[in-house]
């Protein structure tokens, strides 16, 4: 049987060939490279707006930055030199952060920076939520906490992804009410109240929870595959992520 060559978005088929994927689409040009830079850009914004939050910048020049460094990524051949045998795509994006960091006067206007533009939209304000999150984890150095972010970024694009899903499934109410037990685990009492809530048995309600955490499993590790050099380097970075998230 051959395979259909126009899977559905989000389908299973859709990421059997994702090994860098995202990247290498990037370099091309025109319009689909261009989606897929800002597809990067979105993802992982927070993991590069924290990592200057924790180098001392306010939140306001940590924007500026952010943005800066994503017109510089967007209006230059930045992603070309980013090589697959070089080692992980992250590794080299915050590298390239340091670097542009160094080059930029923390005080210098958003207009000087990047003419006031805004490559890439994001909340400020949720944004600085989230870093409250993990603001007490002073253990950790800046980049071990860009590591942490970088694999929180990865979880919710994987939730994101699933949700889009089940939206075109016509069960976008029901996902959102199941969407935290995906994220953190149900709790004693979880299914038992959820059952009586959305009118569902407690076995199917069981059931619905573990396929979809199933499906979440997978979209996590096509994530990763989006930004790994080859297939075999997938069990070690899924080692690695969740090494990242018990610190």
């Amino acid at each position: 049987m051959e395979s259909d060559p126009n899977p559905p978005a989000g389908s299973p088929a859709q990421f059997q060939t994702t090994r860098w994927s995202l990247i290498v689409r990037a370099r091309g040009e025109g319009g689909v490279a261009r989606a897929a830079l800002e597809a990067l850009c979105r993802a992982y914004w927070f993991p590069l707006y924290a990592f200057a939050r924790r180098n001392g910048a306010s939140r306001h020049d940590a924007e500026d930055l952010t943005q800066a460094f994503f017109s510089h990524v967007l209006a230059t051949d930045f992603i070309a030199r980013a090589e697959p045998e070089k080692g992980r795509f992250r590794s080299f994006l915050l590298a390239s952060l340091r670097n542009f960091m160094a080059k930029e006067h923390a005080r210098e206007s958003a207009q000087k920076r990047g003419g006031g533009a805004r490559p890439v939209d994001f909340d400020e304000n949720a944004a600085e939520e989230r870093l409250g999150l993990t603001a007490g984890r002073a253990e950790l150095t800046p980049s071990e906490h860009f590591e942490r972010d970088w694999a929180l970024a990865l979880l919710e694009q994987a939730l994101d992804r699933l949700g889009a899903e089940q939206r075109a499934m016509g069960r976008a109410e029901l996902f959102a009410r199941l969407r935290p037990l995906l994220r953190a685990g149900p709790e004693r009492g979880d299914y038992e109240a959820l059952s009586i809530e959305l009118g569902i048995n407690r076995s199917t309600l069981t059931v619905t929870v573990h396929r979809l955490q199933q499906r979440y499993r997978e979209l996590v590790r096509a994530e990763i595959l989006q930004t790994v050099a080859d297939a075999d380097d997938l069990e070690d970075e899924m080692r690695h992520l969740l090494a990242i998230l018990q610190t």
